[in-house]
């Protein structure tokens, strides 16, 4: 990919496309649904999703909608028209409720650290440090335009952030609970019925002991855990031998069911009424 001869800071954008959109696609993908989950166990953040009904009412447009805004700036970058368009529509969505800056940030570090740390247990590679850095420093560039103060300004310290804020803020409530079984169900049912029950237990296998505690989920059975962590591990050797990705994969390309004829980034969202 070249990245490790860049700047990290100067070509963040395009280190960050390259991983997400050519290294890395798959496991960004599914790092980034994880740290969505991880979100919904702050009773703060869990408790406003819930209030919105969205998550519960139409998790699949809302998955839909929150894709389609952070794919737009990954793969067209912060700077560009449709990137400075997605992050005006995000801004003008948390604008409609009082978010406490540190819950953003939180949400933020999720953002840099989940696929950081998806990719050292899970990737078919391990991230040189410029990508490692070159993700950190693209995604504090948003937060920046996010109007996020306080933002680290190394890795490191945003994951002593990271790890202080889940020590302090995770635990039960039904409205975390409520949204995070209703994502799980969004997902079960990309899947036929009768896998359905092996795809929730497999979520379970996935999330640590504080978030499964925060949700009130029970843990999957240690066979379970155990074998998708060598499922994961196993497909990564896998891709190792195969051809190398050349082209991006572009998740703004995907058909959605919500937007059968394409969407408008100012349309993506809740509606104004909501």
């Amino acid at each position: 990919m070249g990245s490790s001869a860049s700047d990290p800071r100067r070509d963040c954008a395009k280190i960050a496309r390259d991983l997400a959109r050519v290294a890395f696609p798959w496991d960004t993908t599914r790092s980034l649904e994880l740290a969505l989950f991880r979100t919904f166990a702050s009773p703060r953040i869990g408790g406003l999703l819930h209030a919105t009904g969205e998550f519960e009412a139409r998790s699949q447009k809302r998955y839909d909608d929150t894709d389609l805004i952070v794919s737009e700036i990954i793969e067209y970058g912060y700077d560009s028209d449709r990137g400075r368009r997605a992050i005006a529509r995000m801004n003008a969505i948390h604008g409609r409720f009082k978010i406490a800056n540190g819950d953003l940030l939180y949400v933020l570090s999720t953002f840099v650290l989940e696929p950081i740390r998806w990719n050292a247990r899970f990737g078919w590679r391990t991230m040189t440090e410029p990508e490692r850095l070159g993700w950190f420093w693209f995604w504090r560039e948003i937060g920046e335009r996010m109007g996020i103060a306080g933002i680290p300004e190394s890795c490191d310290e945003l994951d002593r952030y990271n790890v202080a804020y889940e020590r302090d803020a995770f635990r039960f409530t039904d409205a975390n609970q409520r949204v995070a079984v209703a994502t799980r169900e969004m997902f079960a049912h990309w899947f036929p019925a009768p896998l359905r029950p092996l795809v929730r237990r497999s979520i379970h296998a996935l999330l640590d002991p504080p978030l499964l505690a925060a949700f009130g989920l029970k843990p999957a059975p240690p066979w379970l855990q155990g074998a998708m962590a060598a499922t994961l591990r196993a497909r990564g050797r896998v891709l190792r031998w195969l051809p190398k990705r050349r082209r991006a994969q572009l998740r703004t390309e995907i058909r959605r069911a919500d937007y059968p004829n394409g969407y408008r980034i100012e349309s993506l969202g809740p509606p104004p009424h909501d």
